[in-house]
């Protein structure tokens, strides 16, 4: 607050603002509604991956045991999509796990288990953010960010759909696939899908949007 000639003016923040890092900032209604919109787009692409990554799955499991993983990837984009568009604490598990609840609700092969799997991949892309304090969303962020849901699809298949009663073998070939698989359909194909949507000026209401060279 100042005063000039006498006349007092009051000087107020634009609290819309998105430059200042996401830890600081609360969630708008416009955030909710996008990681619902991302959710459901997402999990519709999830529903088509289902029979098609699935068919897939079985055949180069049916080769070599583990392999399968190298399909994965895309059912772990929702996560990396989430958290380098919207940027705040939460929407990468938000938007993974509502596109795991879209893809059930239409129907699958895994029934509800889907939304458990969800949890456990968004919470992996969630960690990378998470631990970078979501200040950073370059291409190495986004790698790393499906790399790490792909751990956690691993250690949801591990601890709680019986994937520890195979051999180590398996879960070696496995978790390497999923982190590369990860890495590259959720991590590369999500970055790209960014900066593609931040050059349409779609993502002006976003700092995703606004800052897209903090992509480079």
């Amino acid at each position: 607050m100042a005063t000039t000639n006498g006349v007092r003016a009051v000087h107020t923040t634009d609290h819309t603002d998105e430059t200042t890092p996401a830890t600081h900032k609360g969630w708008r209604v416009v955030d909710i509604v996008v990681a619902a919109v991302l959710g459901v787009a997402i999990g519709l692409i999830f529903w088509g991956w289902n029979y098609v990554g699935g068919s897939l799955f079985a055949t180069l499991d049916a080769a070599t045991p583990g392999i399968g993983g190298l399909v994965v990837g895309v059912w772990l984009l929702g996560g990396v999509l989430g958290g380098l568009i919207i940027r705040k604490p939460g929407a990468a598990i938000l938007v993974e796990v509502i596109a795991a609840i879209v893809s059930a609700l239409i129907g699958n092969q895994w029934g509800w288990t889907t939304v458990i799997s969800g949890l456990f991949q968004g919470l992996g892309a969630e960690l990378i953010f998470l631990a970078l304090l979501y200040r950073r969303f370059t291409l190495p962020v986004a790698l790393a960010a499906g790399a790490a849901a792909g751990v956690g699809a691993w250690f949801n298949e591990f601890l709680l759909f019986g994937n520890r009663a195979k051999s180590a073998a398996f879960n070696s070939i496995y978790l390497g696939c999923l982190i590369v698989s990860g890495a590259l359909l959720a991590g590369l194909v999500g970055w790209l899908l960014t900066k593609a949507l931040a050059g349409t000026g779609a993502l002006n209401r976003f700092a995703s949007g606004r800052t897209s060279d903090d992509l480079v």
